[in-house]
Formats: C-alpha cells, sequence, structure tokens
C-alpha cells in the first residue's frame, strides 16, 4: 500500500522562469479535462473562449475575473474588467496533457494524473518575462485553482481579487528575488 503525499499548494520554482503548481481534485480526469478544454466550463473558474483540442490551432482566453466569485473583492488600479489573449494548442493527450502557447512567449502546460478517485492536476508555465509577472502568474494560477477545486467540491472560494492580492504578497515572500 502506498502512502499518498500531500499536495502543496503553492507554486514553487523549477527554473527561473518556470513555476510549477499543482492540486488535488475530485475526478475523473475526464470531469478535470472538461474544465480545461471547453470554453464554457474553464471560464466558470479561469478564462472563457472555445478551444479545439486539436495541435496548431489558435483559441482567445477571456478572463472576466470579476465573475468567477461573489463578490468578486476589490479590483487593484491598473486591472481592466477584461482581459484577451490568443494562444495556439501545442500538445493534446485526451485527458492526460494539454499544453498552449501562453500569448506571444511563454507556455503552460496541463498533466493530469489519477490517484484513486482523485486527479493531481500538474500546471508548469515557462518562459515568464519577470518577476512582477512571476507574481502576478503565481498568484493568478493558485486563485484560479482555489475556485477551480471550490467549484468541483460545491463550496464558496475566496472573492478572487482580495484572495489574490494576499497570493501575490505571499509569492514575493516565497519565491527567491
Amino acid at each position: 500500500m502506498t502512502e499518498r503525499l500531500d499536495v502543496n499548494p503553492y507554486g514553487r520554482l523549477t527554473e527561473p522562469s518556470t513555476l510549477v503548481i499543482e492540486r488535488l481534485l475530485p475526478g475523473p480526469a475526464s470531469r478535470i479535462w472538461s474544465y480545461l478544454t471547453d470554453g464554457e466550463m474553464r471560464r466558470k473558474w479561469l478564462a472563457a473562449g472555445a478551444m479545439e483540442a486539436k495541435a496548431g490551432s489558435t483559441f482567445e482566453l477571456v478572463w472576466r475575473n470579476e465573475e468567477l466569485t461573489d463578490p468578486p473583492g476589490h479590483r487593484p488600479e491598473g486591472f481592466s474588467e477584461e482581459m484577451r489573449m490568443t494562444s495556439r494548442v501545442l500538445e493534446v493527450q485526451t485527458e492526460k496533457r494539454l499544453v498552449f502557447t501562453w500569448g506571444e512567449s511563454g507556455e503552460v502546460a496541463f498533466d493530469l494524473k489519477a490517484d484513486g478517485d482523485e486527479v493531481l492536476l500538474t500546471i508548469t508555465h515557462r518562459r515568464i518575462s519577470d518577476r512582477a509577472n512571476l507574481l502576478m502568474v503565481g498568484a493568478g494560477w493558485h486563485m484560479h485553482l482555489d475556485i477551480l477545486k471550490a467549484k468541483l467540491d460545491g463550496t464558496r472560494a475566496e472573492p478572487f481579487w482580495d484572495g489574490w492580492l494576499k497570493l501575490r504578497d505571499e509569492y514575493d515572500r516565497r519565491l527567491p528575488a
């Protein structure tokens, strides 16, 4: 019998510009996969946007973070109500792995691994441009995953912006300068 290791909810740097963050989520993998690839399902925790789960296809992610929690919390200055980004699917292994570009220069990989009746979701975000973006990305993935977990569990997540601001400060303390 193997013991399950606890998953640290905080992202960690595996290289200076690569952040890895994990979550153990209620399965099955097909359920988590739908939250990654179906634009309406993804909209509930991250960003809307129709995606063809086929390598080479392009799609647009549309963030409306104030729609993710009720209440949304206080949006910080400099952030708009909506953000859009064009990405391209690089790799698809149905219910196992999805990789796409993050705008012009980054890349995000989602890996799913069954663990009993749960699924370990590992997100690897590569080529993060600088420390300011690293803190935003770390806090962003963390908060979005907290929302996904709450949706899957049928619970309420902390207001998005309030949680994100606290997490940005926490990532500033946790990640090496």
